[in-house]
């Protein structure tokens, strides 16, 4: 036991264990379900909040390189996503991924991290559809009590009821199977397109040119505003509207055929956000002086009705929460998903593992709505935002030095990659030294956090976790067998040759 217990960090999951059980998962979801799940995670709240935010706090009208940048480096962790997951197409991700290429407990922390990102992200991005939603009311003169406007403790609120009424719809979708919430994601995907587009279109026939200059502010020492390190400061904020493609990564075990329709929903999807990204931030810098988004939670919607298109601006809105649902959507099915390969392996209470009568990680689902609701309805959110950079900044440093241990052993004791991610070893050792970059320059609060979170991960894995560990498990009944296979077979030979004397 002492034995297993030292070593279990280590030892590295097989192949063949995570192929078998996931099977039972049904594989419902193609490239457009992906493609869908992925653009509608990536392009939902981020791209109707952070662009005036950042422009108006860090970086001016250069916001659009903090965009740029942060693309580049999530871009290159995205090839590396690719060629993983038509190598290892597992629930769970990075978190299974890691297991098989580097042992459970690295696996465990990347896994963890991915959970943190996760739980905040329902919560934010619910807490963001409410704020939206309430903008709606207001302009409708319908206003909610304080106490079931606001989170517990914030401005007399109890609980935001409409954060956690969205949290549970969306929750039902996904339980109705990961088919279904592919669907809606399809149809409110192209809405939410349709309307960033309009608001491209639109918004171009009212930019002033004055407002681009100086596109890079002279930098402010006292304030962190504006030149290179407004810029850089940006990226770290911007970076959580580009973890969209894990969530797709982490319903791979879905796909329907994971070597074509990985490779094309994880870079397609990321190449749709930034063409999008670039366009919205360009068009909303020119509008109107950056300086005017200071504190403001809907800069798109503000910025059109300030040019006179109210009605345009209430529809966007509209669509805003619609894309919004679509993200929360993505969310809560690739976390359920995370947690059903805990409870697989035994990481967390098998229960979480366990899937229903239609082949669906329902106690996984539960799970991640109770946390969601709790986060993001009953407690202050804003605080905990940045986490959702950290936990999956710290998984794209685990995937991207993970290609070094997976191509000596494609075709190995590994699948071949269908897809192989391009200018290797140069390009994954870029996207963990940039990973690490961004994840050096955010707010020091979210990096303690993170270091927090990340304690209580290793206690929950030295107390139950590595004790409980099927994976490790499995792996001594299989050397017992070999050792006592090996025994039986040395006793013949013993038996035969004092026969033959």
């Amino acid at each position: 036991m002492n034995w297993r217990k030292n070593m279990s960090f280590t030892k590295r999951a097989e192949f063949e264990t995570y192929s078998k059980k996931d099977k039972k998962l049904g594989q419902t979801l193609g490239v457009r379900d992906f493609l869908a799940l992925g653009v509608g995670t990536i392009i939902s709240t981020s791209i109707f909040t952070l662009p005036g935010v950042v422009a108006a706090e860090y970086a001016g009208p250069a916001v659009v390189f903090s965009f740029l940048i942060a693309a580049i480096v999530a871009g290159l962790v995205a090839f590396a996503y690719a060629e993983m997951s038509t190598v290892m197409p597992f629930a769970g991700s990075a978190y299974s991924w890691i297991s098989v290429l580097f042992g459970e407990g690295f696996g465990w922390v990347a896994g963890w991290a991915l959970l943190a990102e996760y739980f905040i992200a329902v919560a934010f991005v619910g807490s963001g559809f409410s704020a939206t939603f309430k903008s709606l009311l207001a302009q409708l003169n319908i206003t909610l009590p304080t106490a079931l406007a606001n989170p517990f403790g914030t401005n007399g609120g109890i609980v935001d009821l409409i954060s956690l009424v969205i949290i549970v719809v969306s929750a039902l979708v996904v339980w109705r199977g990961a088919n279904d919430a592919g669907l809606v994601g399809q149809v409110l995907v192209v809405l939410k397109v349709l309307a960033i587009v309009t608001f491209v279109v639109v918004g171009i026939t009212v930019i002033k040119p004055q407002n681009y200059v100086p596109f890079v502010p002279a930098h402010n020492p006292k304030t962190g505003f504006g030149g290179f390190s407004g810029i850089i400061s940006g990226v770290s904020m911007i970076f959580l509207a580009y973890i969209g493609f894990d969530s797709i990564a982490a319903n791979a075990a879905e796909a329907k055929n994971p070597k074509r329709t990985m490779p094309i929903g994880i870079l397609g999807s990321l190449v749709i956000a930034v063409v999008l990204f670039s366009a919205v931030t360009l068009v909303l810098v020119g509008m109107h002086p950056y300086s005017a988004y200071a504190g403001n939670a809907a800069p798109v919607s503000w910025a059109l009705a300030e040019a006179g298109f109210s009605k345009l601006s209430v529809v966007v809105s509209v669509v805003a929460d619609a894309g919004m649902f679509v993200a929360l959507l993505g969310m809560i099915l690739a976390g359920s998903r995370l947690l059903y390969a805990f409870g697989r392996d035994g990481m967390l209470p098998p229960a979480l593992g366990k899937l229903d009568k239609r082949g669906l990680p329902t106690n996984g689902l539960i799970t991640v709505t109770v946390v969601a609701v709790i986060v993001g309805a009953f407690f202050p959110f804003a605080f905990l935002a940045q986490l959702i950079s950290a936990g999956t900044l710290i998984a794209f440093i685990f995937v991207s030095l993970g290609m070094f241990a997976l191509r000596p052993r494609e075709g190995k004791d590994l699948p071949e990659a269908s897809y192989k991610m391009p200018f290797y070893p140069v390009m994954p050792a870029l996207g963990a030294i940039g990973s690490a970059f961004v994840f050096e320059n955010l707010d020091s609060l979210a990096k303690l956090y993170a270091s927090l979170w990340f304690i209580l991960g290793i206690i929950i894995y030295a107390i139950y976790g590595s004790k409980h560990s099927k994976r490790i498990q499995a792996a001594e009944i299989k050397t017992a067998e070999k050792a006592q296979s090996v025994a039986t077979v040395a006793s013949s030979d013993a038996n035969v040759e004092t026969l033959s004397r």
